[in-house]
């Protein structure tokens, strides 16, 4: 219930230096002046933007809790738009969790998850779209994904759903004066003139829809798999990568017996890779268990970096791996040239003709050599030449995609109705749905189940 005051810890539990319990509802100041002694004013949490020194104590007990450092936001001047008090206290886990405790006994109940941020955004400090990119910020892995949720936050792209909300509710605003009053003095609506609209208002969809996958990336990270038959240096390459012996290698076939995942940058693109145990038949249980989950890791892969030997050259194990990502983007990779033997030549010369949309680049994990060149190939396929535009109007949450999608969708219906001489209500009715689902991305016209849902996605405590 919104009109509850609400507290949580709002720094991750463990050792720090500082820990916060943030409170906020119509009692947080009531509460904190039960449990806090100051040598300031008695009117001190009047001032808002303040912080405050003294200590946190219990009033029925009397014993003192810990020195702290108390911050006070008064309505509507604070981050949920409500009294907002934040105790900075030590940074231990056992301090927090006292402190809150108390601040519970005094009244408050614990935060749901995300539920500060609900609140912003139920009393309009925040629309739907700012406060997904706080979770969005929280979670950047990359500068890049960092500036496109920072746009976010700061309102690019809600500007550019609240001019397509606007153009579509002024289409409808003329189509249904013109129905519900006919005898009247109002601007008649042009069915080409609709049509048009509707065209520019599809193209403008569009163009964001263009960028949702790169968008996408960069907020969740591209899923990246590294495939090969046993011993190509698959586990060498993720070293490489991450530049830390993260993985075991050895000139043993099957080192590898399960998924071994890390997040690394490259070139501002944040790749969740994967490497995985060599495909290949075998007898041993573990190594088929680890077998399989790289097939199942294959299927769910966006992108695939697939290492050939270059001294081992091309048998049919390689061919049963092309077969399983032929439907995939990846790049060959062609590992150990720093080994010379003629078989590097031609090895190479066959790899050109197979997945041919795939580019080839030539290493050596041993040496480090042709990793920059791979690291560009990879930032190249997953951009396509797309950057993170200043202003933060990317779609980067599916989400969002699918309301425009389905916004798009409803824009065709009008065009075809318009086309087949429907009557004019029935095309009203497709020109609101169309703004309903842009409606939904910034919180406009949205269920109460589904605000439950995306804040779920949040912490407690933010």
């Amino acid at each position: 219930m919104i009109g509850d005051t609400i507290a949580a810890i709002s720094t991750p539990l463990g050792e720090g230096g500082i820990g916060i319990v943030r409170i906020s509802g119509p009692e947080a100041t009531e509460i904190i002046d039960n449990i806090f002694h100051t040598r300031q004013k008695t009117n001190w949490h009047q001032q808002t933007f303040k912080l405050i020194y003294g200590y946190i104590h219990d009033p029925d007990s009397g014993e003192i809790i810990d020195e702290v450092l108390v911050g006070v936001m008064r309505a509507p001047h604070s981050y949920t738009k409500e009294d907002v008090i934040e105790i900075n206290c030590h940074g231990g886990a056992l301090p927090m969790r006292k402190i809150l405790e108390l601040v519970l006994k005094m009244g408050a109940r614990l935060a749901e998850p995300g539920e500060f941020t609900k609140r912003a955004f139920l009393n309009g400090r925040l629309d739907l779209i700012q406060a997904e990119s706080i979770i969005d910020i929280i979670r950047a892995n990359t500068d890049d994904a960092m500036r496109l949720a920072m746009g976010q936050l700061s309102g690019g792209l809600s500007n550019k759903i609240n001019d397509i909300q606007q153009k579509l509710l002024e289409i409808t605003a003329l189509i249904e004066a013109n129905i519900d009053f006919p005898e009247e003095d109002v601007e008649e609506y042009n069915l080409s003139e609709v049509q048009k609209s509707v065209e520019q208002i599809e193209q403008e969809i569009n163009e964001l829809l263009e960028n949702a996958e790169t968008g996408r990336i960069y907020r969740e990270g591209l899923r990246t798999v590294i495939i090969g038959k046993p011993n190509v240096g698959k586990s060498s390459l993720l070293n490489v990568l991450l530049k830390e012996n993260r993985a075991i290698v050895t000139d043993i076939p099957g080192t590898t017996r399960d998924l071994i995942e890390e997040v690394i940058n490259i070139g501002g693109v944040p790749l969740k890779i994967i490497d995985t145990a060599g495909i290949r038949e075998t007898e041993d249980l573990i190594e088929k268990i680890g077998v399989q989950k790289t097939r199942e890791s294959i299927d769910i892969a966006d992108f695939i970096i697939m290492v050939f030997d270059a001294q081992d050259g091309l048998n049919s194990a390689d061919d049963q791996i092309i077969e399983l990502v032929k439907t995939k983007r990846g790049v060959k990779v062609l590992n150990k040239i720093d080994i010379q033997d003629m078989k590097n030549s031609d090895i190479s010369y066959k790899l050109t003709n197979i997945l041919p949309h795939w580019p080839l680049v030539d290493i050596s994990a041993f040496e480090e050599t042709g990793i920059e060149k791979l690291e560009k190939e990879i930032v190249s396929m997953v951009t396509e030449g797309k950057v993170v535009p200043k202003d933060g109007v990317m779609i980067s949450n599916i989400r969002h995609k699918n309301q425009l999608v389905k916004a798009v969708n409803h824009l065709r219906d009008v065009k075809e109705a318009i086309s087949q001489g429907v009557s004019i209500d029935l095309i009203a009715i497709d020109i609101r749905d169309a703004w309903e689902a842009v409606s939904e991305i910034n919180g406009t016209a949205i269920t109460e189940h589904i605000v439950d849902k995306i804040f779920s996605d949040f912490c407690i405590g933010k």
